[in-house]
C-alpha cells in the first residue's frame, strides 16, 4: 500500500500531465481547422487535373509517342513506395496505420518476386519501417522546418521522383498516405503516382458518355498537354497528399489528447479516492492508538 506522501505525490503528477495533453489539444484543434481548410482547397483542383489527365491519356494509350509517365517503362519490376507520416508523434494510431498498410503491400509485393525501394517522408515512419524494412529505406524527407506547407516544400520531392524514373530506377511508384474525413476518421490510401493510374475500360466509356457526345479540339494538341500536365501532376498529388497528411495529424492528435484529458481526469478521481480512504485509515487508526492509551491509564 503506498504512503500517503507517495499518493498525494502522484496525483500531483497526472495533474501535470493533464495540463499538458489539454494544452496539446487545444493547440492541435487551432491548427486542424487551418490544415482542413488548405486540404479542402486542394481537392479540386488535384481531382480536376487527374479527371483531365484520365480523359486525355485513355485516347493516348498505344500510341508510340506516349510519355512514359502515361503508359510507363513497359515492366513493373521495381517498386518505390513512398510512405507519408508525421515529424512528431502522440497522434494517436496515425502514423501506425499508414505504416500497417504500407507494410502489407511491401510484403505482397516481395512475394510477388518485385524488387522494392521506399521513400520515407517523415521521421516516423522511418521509425517504424527501419526494423523490418531498414535495408530497403533509400532516404528520410525531413520535413521538421515547415511550419506551413506550400507547394515548393514539395517540389524537390517530386523532381526527385521524376529524375529517378526517368533514370530507370524504379517502374511504378505508389504512395501511402491518410485522407482527412474528420478529426475522428482519417482513411489511409495507397495512390499510384508514377505511371498514372487510367480508369478502367467501362469508367472510360462511362465518362465519354457523360459528354454527350461533345467534341472537343486540344491546342496545341494532345501530346503536348500531356507531356506539361503529367509531371505536374506529379508534384500536385504529392502536395495535396501532404496536406491532407497534415490535417489527419492534427485530427488525430486532437482526439488522442482529448482520451489522454479524459484518462488522466478518471485516473485523479481514483487515486483521489484511494487517497482519502487511506488518509481516513490514518486518521480512524491513530484515534484508536489514543483511546485505548487512555484507557490504558
Amino acid at each position: 500500500m503506498p504512503s500517503l506522501k507517495d499518493l498525494k505525490n502522484r496525483i500531483d503528477s497526472v495533474k501535470s500531465t493533464q495540463k499538458i495533453t489539454k494544452a496539446m489539444k487545444m493547440v492541435a484543434a487551432s491548427k486542424l481547422r487551418r490544415a482542413q481548410l488548405a486540404a479542402e482547397a486542394a481537392r479540386p483542383y488535384a481531382e480536376r487535373m487527374e479527371g483531365v489527365i484520365s480523359s486525355l491519356g485513355v485516347s493516348m494509350v498505344g500510341n508510340e509517342g506516349a510519355s512514359p509517365l502515361l503508359v510507363g517503362s513497359g515492366k513493373q519490376e521495381t517498386h518505390l513506395i513512398v510512405v507519408a507520416t508525421s515529424e512528431r508523434g502522440l497522434c494517436g494510431g496515425f502514423n501506425s496505420s499508414i505504416v500497417r498498410a504500407a507494410k502489407a503491400h511491401i510484403t505482397s509485393l516481395q512475394a510477388a518476386g518485385k524488387a522494392v525501394k521506399i521513400l520515407c517522408i517523415g521521421k516516423k515512419g522511418r521509425g517504424q519501417l527501419r526494423a523490418q524494412f531498414g535495408s530497403l529505406i533509400i532516404d528520410t524527407v525531413d520535413m521538421s522546418h515547415v511550419r506551413r506547407l506550400a507547394f515548393a516544400d514539395v517540389a524537390p520531392t517530386s523532381d526527385r521522383l521524376l529524375d529517378m524514373f526517368e533514370a530507370g530506377e524504379f517502374d511504378v511508384c505508389n504512395l501511402f498516405y491518410a485522407r482527412f474525413q474528420s478529426a475522428l476518421t482519417q482513411i489511409v490510401t495507397r495512390q499510384q503516382l508514377i505511371p498514372v493510374q487510367l480508369p478502367e475500360a467501362d469508367a472510360a466509356d462511362a465518362a465519354t458518355s457523360e459528354l454527350n457526345g461533345a467534341a472537343y479540339e486540344y491546342e496545341p494538341s494532345e501530346e503536348g498537354i500531356l507531356t506539361a500536365l503529367l509531371p505536374r501532376n506529379v508534384a500536385v498529388q504529392l502536395f495535396r497528399a501532404l496536406l491532407e497528411n497534415a490535417a489527419s495529424e492534427e485530427g488525430s492528435r486532437m482526439t488522442a489528447m482529448d482520451n489522454a484529458t479524459r484518462n488522466a481526469g478518471d485516473m485523479i478521481s481514483d487515486l483521489t479516492i484511494v487517497y482519502n480512504r487511506s488518509r481516513q485509515a490514518v486518521i480512524t487508526k491513530e484515534l484508536i492508538e489514543i483511546i485505548s492509551g487512555a484507557e490504558a491509564v
